[in-house]
């Protein structure tokens, strides 16, 4: 076309429609103006302000829909030519066109014949060329037809070929590129990972999770292992991430990491969140030694014990990553045995009150605590072994007995009175520890508590009210379970049953407003 005036307003118009196109409209514009005029365009009429944005965009659109990805494999030399463009905005669109092609193949032969045509137009390998060399989006939108390409059996044996050692070989590329790149290749190793458990397995027997493992060991450049430690955090909620990573060393690594005094307090804080992540998941014991999982547990407990008060951000996460550990019964058991238990960092930071600035430390030592005590465990979970039930026990009598309030009632009415955020945290705690018969006498034995907690109008927020309710549901329920405390005629007038009624929003009295008539003042 020599005037290209007419193509840049009818593509503008097709990417400004509203909504998605059909397969008709789609057919009317191109009808007007032909795939081959549109890529010649986009070519050879680089010089024209706004064009190729607007072509970029349109062909995106188009071939989004049934009728354009159906074109797709008539134009696979656009698509190479467009994988190796200096455009980054050309390299984007190529990128996709890969992704909007294998997303609409609907039978074996389709599939078939589209890995022919990546293999045969070398597609692969410049898609490799994109993610490590493109711009942020670039690099973005490859890795995505990657994944898309390894959700196919065809695809896995095109991106892991049998024949190790070529040019696509993601061991050798990684050993190869700069740290940015590196990065990139370990991001996608992760994200081929996460497609399915076939996948995670051919990359776990080909060693490629090593490659995250040799990046901490290095620990040279600060940005490089903090972006392997996110992705080693991406594994661990992967749902079969946590059976092969506790096949690796990296329990090993992050108790190193954690243990370390030189190391970057923001590279142990993300090595012990990573850690309690990981040890959050009942399935993971199953696989993990327990010595491995014990030195992990042992490298916070140390590095809580020296942590300095300045170094409140660190201890906060420690204190969260214990609580994750905690919410699984084989985490809070290990948290809790032995004759000094990691647990008891927890419920210290949990009474301990220290003004503004120790707020975020109770905070998360108050979760964690609820975490540890069952309240997000399975009903059959909540209460641990003797031994671990008897340590809990112990050290929450301890803390009450240093501290002003002397009892363990005291210190759970002393979080109550505080702000909304430690109530809710205190309303997990209580609903945890309740189901110990220990806890439910305390709590019983304190008016003040039974007050708080069956009042609906004691919270604002529709979270602050949830959590209320759901705490005086946990002491209703083990009010019904324990004839001890039940049959006790001191308790008999406590309201939780009729508070469990009401719901967790009702208002207990709703108070009109009431004119107030006075005598005029006279001069």
């Amino acid at each position: 076309m020599d005037d290209s005036s007419q193509l840049l307003q009818a593509a503008s118009d097709f990417v400004h429609y509203p909504g998605p196109h059909s397969d008709d409209s789609s057919r009317d514009f191109l009808n007007r103006f032909p795939l081959p005029v549109i890529i010649n365009a986009l070519q050879t009429q680089l010089d024209v302000p706004g064009l190729e944005n607007t072509l970029v965009a349109c062909l995106e659109r188009l071939f989004n829909t049934k009728l354009g990805a159906s074109l797709i494999p008539q134009y696979m030399p656009f698509v190479q030519v467009g994988l190796q463009a200096d455009s980054q905005a050309v390299r984007s669109l190529a990128c996709k066109t890969v992704t909007s092609l294998l997303e609409n193949l609907d039978n074996d032969h389709k599939v078939a014949a589209s890995a022919c045509l990546i293999k045969d137009f070398n597609i692969y390998p410049l898609l490799l060329d994109c993610l490590i060399n493109g711009n942020e989006q670039v690099a973005a939108v490859a890795t995505d037809a990657i994944k898309k390409l390894a959700g196919f059996p065809e695809g896995m044996e095109i991106i892991f070929p049998s024949d190790k050692g070529d040019d696509t070989d993601l061991e050798i590329i990684a050993s190869q590129c700069s740290s940015l790149g590196r990065v990139r290749v370990l991001a996608l190793v992760v994200k081929l990972f996460s497609v399915s458990r076939s996948a995670a397995s051919t990359i776990y027997s080909l060693n490629l999770l090593q490659l995250l493992e040799a990046e901490i060991r290095n620990a040279d450049d600060t940005l490089v292992t903090l972006s392997v430690l996110e992705l080693i955090y991406e594994l661990a909620e992967i749902e079969h991430g946590t059976e092969f990573l506790s096949k690796t060393s990296i329990f090993q690594l992050l108790s190193s990491m954690i243990s370390h005094n030189s190391m970057e307090s923001i590279l142990r804080s993300r090595a012990m969140m990573i850690s309690g992540r990981l040890l959050s998941k009942d399935i993971i014991y199953s696989f993990t030694d327990e010595p491995c999982v014990k030195a992990v547990i042992s490298s916070i407990d140390g590095r809580l014990q020296s942590l300095e008060a300045s170094d409140r951000d660190e201890c906060e996460t420690a204190l969260e990553s214990l609580g994750h550990m905690g919410s699984s019964i084989q985490g809070a058991t290990l948290l809790l045995s032995g004759s000094s238990p990691a647990a008891r960092h927890v419920i210290n930071a949990a009474f301990e009150r220290q003004g503004p600035t120790g707020h975020g430390k109770q905070l998360a030592a108050l979760h964690a605590l609820g975490n540890i005590s069952g309240e997000t465990r399975s009903e059959n979970n909540i209460i641990l072994n003797a031994e671990e039930e008897e340590n809990l026990r112990r050290l929450i009598y301890e803390t009450a007995s240093r501290s002003s309030k002397l009892t363990p009632s005291g210190l759970f009415l002393s979080v109550l009175q505080q702000d909304s955020e430690i109530r809710l945290a205190g309303y997990r705690m209580l609903s945890g520890l309740v189901a110990r018969p220990w806890c439910l006498m305390e709590i019983c034995s304190k008016q003040e508590i039974i007050n708080k907690v069956t009042d609906p109008s004691t919270e604002t927020t529709k979270i602050g009210m949830e959590g209320r309710y759901n705490c005086c549901k946990a002491i209703h329920k083990s009010l019904t379970v324990s004839s001890r405390v039940s049959a006790n005629p001191a308790f008999a007038g406590i309201a939780a049953k009729e508070a469990v009624g009401m719901g967790p929003y009702l208002v207990k009295r709703h108070v009109e407003a009431q004119p107030a008539v006075i005598t005029a003042d006279r001069f």
